[in-house]
């Protein structure tokens, strides 16, 4: 197995660095031994860029995954058509900055929603201009009142931080786990948990996830839409942007 050393676990605003490719699946995905680039999980799509050469020339990376069965080895997924480089190559990785920000503000607006919105989450998927949460709740919810106490937790501009628990601590903290249906990843002992605010006083949870420093950097934000999708389950869609007055 190539463990791949994930950077962006550490810090979510590494945009850049070296790496050597150690090995080229059957797919012709890349596996370096180091990355800077976000894998598709938990609802958060891989981050996209390029792969510089040492001749100057891109190999664009089209998306970002994991390799099959575990959550150790990043593949870096080539366009189409691209040559491929060879194994003991040494790279500079560069992540599409700009998109990695909005999915970092809005997977971290996904955390505020499941502060202000405390059901428990049925489902979740980040987007780079809406992201959606799923809570299991037969009630009906007010968007503006959900929006205001969301930016309410975002003006006061909290820290956005990560900490490491080990696997019993989250096991003697069931509250922390908000998903109704996926479990934290086990098998490493221990668990990243992002908390908002000093001492996790507005949040904590297990994530995987990147996000922004401090809650101001999300920006506005708002609820766009509540569907019901089923007798105990409601569709929130959180968008940028101020809540559009009502026609």
């Amino acid at each position: 197995m190539n463990r791949t050393r994930q950077i962006f676990a550490q810090d979510g605003y590494a945009t850049t660095c070296d790496a050597t490719v150690v090995h080229i699946n059957d797919l012709g995905g890349i596996v370096l031994d180091q990355t800077v680039f976000y894998a598709t999980s938990g609802g958060q799509p891989g981050d996209t860029g390029f792969l510089e050469r040492e001749d100057g020339t891109q190999l664009e990376i089209a998306t970002t995954v994991y390799e099959k069965g575990g959550k150790e080895t990043i593949v870096h997924v080539p366009s189409e058509g691209l040559p491929t480089p060879d194994v003991g190559e040494k790279l500079i990785a560069h992540i599409n900055w700009e998109r990695r920000h909005k999915l970092s503000r809005m997977h971290t607006a996904c955390h505020i929603l499941s502060v202000v919105c405390s059901n428990p989450i049925t489902g979740a998927a980040v987007g780079e201009n809406e992201s959606r949460i799923d809570f299991d709740m037969s009630e009906t919810a007010d968007k503006a009142g959900l929006s205001s106490a969301m930016m309410e937790i975002v003006n006061a501009n909290h820290p956005v931080f990560t900490n490491w628990i080990t696997e019993e601590e989250l096991d003697a903290n069931p509250v922390l786990v908000r998903s109704k249906n996926v479990k934290p990843p086990r098998g490493i002992g221990k668990i990243r948990l992002v908390c908002i605010g000093e001492g996790s006083s507005v949040d904590s949870q297990p994530c995987g996830g990147t996000h922004v420093g401090e809650t101001q950097e999300v920006g506005e934000i708002h609820i766009g839409k509540i569907e019901k999708k089923g007798r105990e389950n409601r569709r929130m869609r959180i968008r940028f942007g101020p809540l559009p007055e009502q026609q």
